[in-house]
């Protein structure tokens, strides 16, 4: 009997396990977390700190006796090592834990900036629901709060804090918001869009100290000090691999894979905001750390481990984000790659509208990437362009003199390529 270990307990740990199961009935599955609370999506906290739910809503899995249901034994603990000669993982508490097969799903932790002052009572990252007990408890109505970081995560917490009523401000090194994600016109847009709505956004800044007391005395790289009774760190994470260090298992970025999810060690896979997969639209090996991965990274490793021969179709680039009521995407190479064409179209809203931005990024005559705001009409069409790598032909120059024409263009492109499951059945085109 196989005995399958996950180290992890987040979304792709928990798919894992539930897909060995379905298709491994009499194996042994040990699921390993190191939070005590029941497996939970961390995607779900800020929908915690608004108060649309309360904790039991971000559970995985709403069923108390879920995986016992399954028979997927629940260890709380922490991996500091893996010994792969001997197949074993260590584990904090002075125990090990044998397997046969071993897949990583330990997932991300945030960065932690070397600031001083960043262990001071009041600063806290966002990422557990014990950090969301202590966000919800200093946020209250009229609060003073100043965010650090307004990249992807920084943008979803920043909605969820604007709704306890809180006075905002956000401090991004970066020379627009949201810069893993957006170039400077559409980072810049999302940015004038928060000051709108009351926030007070940094830019370009750094906070260099934090002074303890009550309110925190916040430092920042242009010279000023800002007051705040809480101050959250939301700099980024980085993917949780420390304790796989002279394991033998490649690490790069994150758990280095190949297309079947496996690790540089046989029986050994990697799968989540852990793992480093292969994306043939950028080619090369990416981490990407959104759900809809996880869950397809999960789903492919897990029935590898129980002997299937699947492949990962490729690493999904995707992000929509909902910054204040001001949507905003970006798929693929949204920045470009050599040799590439590039078309902008920017509509500035007169009356402190939201205004609408679009950049389209081509490869020849292929769709490699593009940036979106406030263009919510396009956004399954943009997709996909890129993740189809659909060849555009004559359509590519329409689109380079009117860019709004992706609909079309998509319909046209995809039918002539027999790639759009509407041809042929009566729909309008």
């Amino acid at each position: 009997m196989t005995h399958h270990v996950i180290l992890g307990a987040g979304p792709a740990g928990v798919i894992a396990a539930e897909t060995i199961r379905k298709h491994a009935p009499q194996d042994t599955i040990t699921l390993v977390g190191d939070e005590a609370e029941p497996p939970y999506s961390r995607m779900a906290i800020p929908y915690l700190l608004m108060g649309n739910i309360d904790e039991a809503g971000t559970y995985l899995r709403k069923t108390p006796s879920h995986f016992a249901n399954l028979r997927i034994n629940q260890l709380l603990a922490q991996a500091v090592s893996v010994d792969v000669a001997i197949k074993s993982v260590a584990l904090n508490s002075g125990g090990c834990l044998n397997y046969d097969r071993l897949l990583i799903a330990t997932g991300s932790r945030p960065a932690r900036p070397p600031i001083s002052g960043i262990d001071s009572d009041g600063v806290h990252p966002c990422w557990t629901l014990d950090d969301a007990r202590k966000i919800m408890a200093l946020a209250r109505p009229g609060a003073r709060v100043l965010q650090m970081g307004a990249g992807f995560i920084g943008c979803i917490i920043m909605e969820a804090l604007k709704q306890r009523g809180v006075q905002l401000s956000v401090v991004e090194m970066g020379d627009r918001m949201v810069p893993r994600m957006m170039g400077l016109t559409a980072g810049g847009m999302i940015r004038d869009w928060c000051e709108k709505q009351g926030v007070q956004v940094f830019t370009g800044t750094r906070v260099e100290a934090i002074a303890p007391g009550a309110p925190l005395k916040v430092r920042l790289s242009s010279g000023q000090t800002v007051d705040a009774d809480l101050v959250i760190s939301a700099t980024g994470v980085q993917p949780h691999i420390g304790f796989l260090e002279n394991s033998g298992i490649t690490c790069l970025q994150g758990v280095l894979t190949d297309e079947h999810l496996q690790t540089s060690v046989p029986g050994v896979y990697a799968a989540g905001d852990c793992a480093e997969a292969f994306d043939k639209i950028s080619g090369t090996t990416i981490v990407s750390a959104i759900q809809p991965n996880a869950a397809e990274q999960a789903r492919v490793a897990a029935l590898n481990m129980v002997g299937q021969r699947v492949e990962l179709r490729g690493v999904t680039q995707i992000n929509v984000l909902d910054t204040l009521g001001l949507i905003s995407t970006s798929f693929g190479n949204w920045q470009g790659v050599p040799g590439s064409e590039q078309v902008e179209l920017t509509e500035h809203q007169a009356g402190g509208g939201q205004g609408r931005h679009l950049s389209l990024q081509f490869k020849d005559d292929v769709l490699v990437g593009c940036n979106s705001v406030g263009w919510t009409e396009h956004v399954g069409v943009m997709r996909g362009l890129v993740e189809g790598g659909i060849h555009l032909g004559p359509w590519k120059d329409k689109l380079k003199q009117d860019p709004t024409r992706l609909v079309q263009a998509y319909l046209a492109s995809a039918q002539a390529q027999g790639m759009w499951h509407g041809a042929g059945d009566g729909q309008r085109r």
